[in-house]
């Protein structure tokens, strides 16, 4: 169309008759005088607005997905995040009152000997020949070679060697150790030797023989063994459980009887244990070992009545009481 006098005059006056009507309208609310043109209007233009709002929507959707993409997967990497803490920071709750609850443990065995201990963590375990493992303290926690240590079950080992923050554990379990013993309660004298890596598994063998020095001294299964203590006190203090005979090998003859030991010490999950850095004033002998389980009672059958008593009771007629022993009212 082309733009000249005419046309704009045409337009300007569309224009004004559109303004006119709108402002009538508007101005008769529900009683407008072009009600009935609105209603033809929404009948002949309502469904082609609700086609072409079909047909816009999706695309418009996808826009605004296409826009929100990078801050929905800033939320959601941000969620992640939180959720790894969160995680991470319950696991962190629950290693610290498991370590919590074994050093409670730890300190009541120590003050049980009366042994001066320096708390350490294990942190690695020996890859070579030797039964060791490593723990987070060393020469400047006052820590030295041959010095005693213990968990709360009872014997871990010795120190051996010693750098500035870590020492080496040589566990009673190696087949180089040879720990001066003692037999609850009999108190016979005797040495554990450790057997290496074997029974450490779960198996029916056990990683510590007892050689007993009387050959002719009573042992038998479930007797519990601590330790004699050596000389000046290193590199062990007396009194800490060791473990409990489990197998005792037939006499020989022998000047010596070899028994089999099943420790008190889980070695494949040692975790937070205790270098002993004084020993106990005295020795506390056969006082760390826990107690003893009490047996279950063998319940007692209830008396039965003798066959006297069953024969009198069965020919008793039905019904009939026992003879009054209260005077009558004639006496």
């Amino acid at each position: 169309m082309k733009d000249t006098r005419r046309t704009r005059m045409v337009l300007g006056g569309l224009l004004v008759v559109a303004l006119t009507m709108i402002t009538v309208d508007y101005r008769g609310g529900a009683s407008s005088p072009l009600r009935g043109l609105r209603d033809v209007g929404a009948t002949v233009f309502g469904p082609v607005e609700r086609a072409s709002a079909s047909v816009v929507r999706p695309v418009g959707n996808a826009f605004d997905a296409i826009t929100d993409a990078p801050g929905e997967r800033r939320r959601a990497d941000r969620l992640a995040r939180q959720n790894q803490r969160l995680r991470e920071e319950l696991r962190s709750a629950r290693l610290d009152k498991d370590k919590a609850a074994q050093l409670d443990r730890l300190l009541g065995t120590a003050g049980m000997g009366g042994y001066k201990i320096r708390a350490a963590q294990v942190i690695s375990a020996g890859q070579g020949f030797e039964d060791t493992v490593t723990i987070d303290v060393g020469s400047r926690s006052g820590i030295k070679a041959d010095m005693t240590v213990i968990s709360a079950a009872g014997l871990v080992g010795r120190v051996t060697r010693v750098g500035p923050a870590t020492s080496t554990v040589l566990l009673a379990t190696d087949q180089t150790s040879s720990i001066g013993s003692r037999l609850e309660a009999s108190k016979e004298i005797g040495i554990v030797e450790g057997r290496g890596r074997r029974g450490l598994g779960g198996g029916g063998d056990t990683p510590l023989r007892f050689q007993l020095l009387d050959a002719a001294a009573p042992i038998k299964v479930g007797q519990r063994i601590v330790t004699l203590g050596s000389q000046g006190q290193r590199p062990y203090v007396p009194g800490v459980p060791i473990g409990e005979v489990a197998r005792v090998e037939k006499a020989t003859g022998g000047l010596t009887r070899t028994a089999y030991v099943r420790p008190f010490v889980r070695f494949t999950s040692l975790d937070v244990v205790g270098v002993v850095v004084a020993p106990p004033k005295n020795d506390p002998r056969d006082a760390v070992l826990p107690p003893k389980p009490k047996p279950a009672p063998t319940p007692t059958p209830s008396p039965s009545k003798s066959p006297k008593a069953r024969e009198s009771a069965d020919a008793r007629p039905s019904g009939s009481t026992s003879p009054s022993t209260e005077p009558s009212a004639g006496d």
